[in-house]
């Protein structure tokens, strides 16, 4: 066959997509012909190839516009089927009169057709994962540049006004400059720790999750103890009860687990009951360090508890409640960073929260005095 294309068909434009002219026909890649001067329109509505071995000798194709117009006496045409769907044809033509009713022919040509239609599938799937590969470039660059927001551009000037507020400290003050700067340094406090959640909610959700930094910690007790002095002096007009007693080495990420009670008693002293104490407890038992912290109050609803360790789900659990409600599944994500789990418990007599890190092997250890 002295001409062939392969023509992407629609309902109004025919397209040369690769071309092999023998007989300068004069259609380039890219080139275009009137659909309705074409055999490939009736194609696309029959679905059903067409082979013509002799125009002036076929019934159906003898005074058909198409061979006048276009010079051919031999014709071949298969639909080519994208997922199931018309994409185009595979076509041939020539001035001479060819044997391509038979079968072999046809078939080769109905190969061919496949084959091209196989390929277009491998073009765009490669496509595809290219533009997701690029996408995910550019979030990794995204993600990036949003912790260093975080990080740098948003703590330094927190860190400049803080230190601002420390000098004006140091001045002679009336009362009145007094309070305003212990509520700036108080505004300081929270604005950092709403920075540090979100930068751990970007690293965790951005960065592939939080990785605990496990090692020894010989005074883990010690740290967490801190914690509950630092919070009871946060909340002076509040009662924490304490007890951790650890009777072990624990290998864990100590900084992690410190920033995990914290959350936890935090959120007890915004949730729980004013007149009741909050409750810490840690102890080892068995092989599994066990953490908790509970409050009274009113009890979490039940369809509140399957989203409670979700970020910024807190105006679920209290609508009116202020902050990001990040607190808590922080909290979950050290959990499950250190191989461990963090439950909740609540009805009418307390809400308790605990974490349940199994140990790695451990050895005796002498805590260290008060």
């Amino acid at each position: 066959m002295g001409f062939a294309a392969v023509a992407r068909v629609t309902e109004d434009r025919w397209i040369a997509c690769a071309v092999r002219d023998e007989i300068d026909f004069g259609l380039k890649a890219g080139g275009e012909l009137n659909v309705e001067s074409t055999i490939c329109g009736e194609i696309r509505a029959s679905g059903e190839a067409v082979v013509i071995d002799h125009v002036d000798e076929d019934g159906a194709f003898r005074g058909h516009h198409t061979p006048a117009l276009y010079g051919f006496q031999s014709y071949i045409s298969v639909p080519i089927l994208l997922h199931g769907e018309f994409f185009g044809t595979l076509c041939a033509i020539d001035p001479r009169p060819a044997r391509l009713k038979d079968g072999q022919v046809a078939a080769m040509f109905g190969l061919f057709a496949d084959l091209i239609a196989s390929q277009l599938d491998a073009e765009q799937r490669l496509a595809r994962s290219e533009a997701a590969l690029l996408d995910q470039r550019e979030a990794a660059e995204l993600r990036e540049q949003f912790i260093a927001v975080l990080g740098h551009d948003l703590r330094n000037p927190l860190a400049s006004i803080d230190a601002a507020g420390r000098l004006l400290k140091k001045t002679p003050l009336n009362e009145r400059a007094v309070a305003l700067v212990d509520m700036m340094h108080e505004s300081v406090g929270r604005m950092a720790g709403l920075i540090d959640n979100v930068l751990d909610l970007a690293r965790g959700r951005l960065g592939g999750g939080f990785v605990a930094e496990r090692r020894d910690e010989p005074e883990l007790a010690r740290s967490l103890d801190l914690v509950v002095t630092e919070l009871r002096m946060a909340y002076p007009d509040r009662r924490i009860d304490a007890d951790i007693r650890l009777d072990r080495v624990v290998n864990a990420d100590g900084r992690r687990l410190a920033q995990l009670l914290s959350n936890l008693i935090a959120n007890a002293l915004t949730h729980g009951s004013e007149s009741a104490p909050v409750k810490v407890l840690g102890l080892i038992v068995g092989d599994v360090l066990e953490l908790s912290v509970a409050n009274a109050g009113e009890p979490i609803p039940e369809a509140a508890r399957a989203r409670l360790f979700q970020p910024f789900s807190r105006a679920i659990v209290r609508p009116k409640q202020q902050g990001l409600g990040l607190g808590l599944w922080i909290a979950a994500e050290i959990a499950r960073a250190h191989d461990g789990t963090l439950e909740v418990t609540s009805d009418s007599k307390e809400t308790r929260f605990t974490l349940r890190m199994p140990l790695q092997p451990a050895r005796a250890v002498a805590i260290p005095a008060e």
